[in-house]
């Protein structure tokens, strides 16, 4: 069985990280969603480790092939532990390569397992969890940016 591994922090799941892996799902037998503790955004969480992994189950739950778990370590070393052949990364425009690609790198030499990378597909490009997060503190319409679940979590 062909495993990806797709990690993040998922706070919270968008439209685009949704889109990468459905695209992703077609491609491997299973994608492991792997929702991570990120150090740089410690303490900046809006929603806790429970909820965002709640979250993505909820708004995947219609890809039979994947499945939604938390991580607290390394990814090279969880993708090693499931036997990933590849971790999956989406990427929105050069920045976000100039930032994963020495992760890819370190990934590879940590676990041997390859990065593939996925653009965003049109249109959601400039969809980030960030951004979803400061339009919706704004009462603004967040619709169209994250699945359903996450808009009424974010209401809330």
């Amino acid at each position: 069985m062909r495993t990806a591994l797709y990690p993040g922090s998922f706070d919270p799941i968008t439209n685009g990280h949704v889109d990468i892996v459905s695209r992703a799902a077609k491609i491997f037998d299973q994608v492991v969603v792997a929702v991570a503790q990120n150090r740089d955004k410690r303490g900046r969480y809006h929603f806790s480790d429970e909820q965002r992994v709640r979250l993505a189950t909820a708004s995947l739950s219609h890809l039979q092939n994947v499945k939604v778990v938390a991580l607290h370590g390394l990814v090279a070393s969880y993708a090693e532990q499931i036997g990933a052949v590849a971790i999956v990364k989406g990427l929105r425009n050069g920045s976000d390569l100039d930032s994963e690609a020495p992760m890819a790198f370190i990934n590879t030499q940590l676990g041997g397992v390859e990065t593939v990378f996925l653009p965003a597909a049109p249109g959601m490009g400039h969809i980030s969890s960030s951004l979803v997060k400061d339009v919706a503190s704004y009462g603004g319409n967040i619709d169209s940016l994250v699945p359903s679940v996450v808009a009424t979590a974010l209401k809330s």
